[in-house]
């Protein structure tokens, strides 16, 4: 007997669907191998900015040939909105000692660069011995400092997106694809 897939009903909040769960997985096989030919042959310490990193993070592990270590930062500049606001926060910092080890930053989005670049310099001053960055979502028209990711899933255009770990007030996470959520759900008309 077949089987068939669980609904979410939460798929009904999007507006429409940005990047489809298929081509997530490819993406990510993709930006996997990648990473494989830039660091075969090294160790590799993964720092994961979570929560909306998890997803996307497990999902490249899983794929990476590389002897590697893993841990994660919480940093948030959205504080339940919808848009950035401003100077992120740190809010849990890094168990491992990275000195003098080849970091790879994943996060979900890279839209006004304050976090990712708050972050990176953080683990530059603890002297890692490299730091690239890859992210699932690139949206440029937010950027307000100078900051490129090494590695990038998709670009995409400035509309707000939630699923595949990308969330509003920590829900559609777990959605497995990437959309764009309908205003009445964050703009408190529900």
């Amino acid at each position: 007997m077949a089987r068939t897939k669980p609904t979410i009903p939460e798929l009904k909040h999007l507006d429409h669907v940005l990047v489809s769960e298929t081509a997530i997985r490819r993406r990510v096989s993709a930006l996997a191998e990648q990473i494989n030919r830039a660091y075969r042959g090294k160790d590799l310490t993964v720092i994961a900015v979570v929560n909306g990193a998890l997803i996307f993070t497990a999902d490249l592990l899983r794929q990476m040939r590389s002897p590697l270590r893993l841990d994660c930062i919480r940093a948030s500049s959205y504080h339940a909105g919808t848009a950035a606001t401003g100077k992120p926060v740190i809010i849990d910092n890094l168990k491992l000692d990275i000195a003098g080890q080849h970091l790879l930053l994943v996060d979900d989005i890279l839209d006004t660069g304050n976090t990712l670049s708050a972050v990176k310099e953080l683990l530059l001053a603890k002297k890692a011995a490299s730091v690239r960055t890859c992210v699932l979502l690139d949206k440029k028209a937010r950027r307000v400092v100078p900051f490129e990711a090494e590695y990038v899933g998709f670009e995409i255009p400035n509309e707000f997106v939630v699923g595949y770990g990308l969330d509003f007030n920590e829900r559609y996470r777990n959605l497995p694809c990437i959309g764009v959520l309908k205003p009445k759900f964050y703009s408190g008309t529900v």
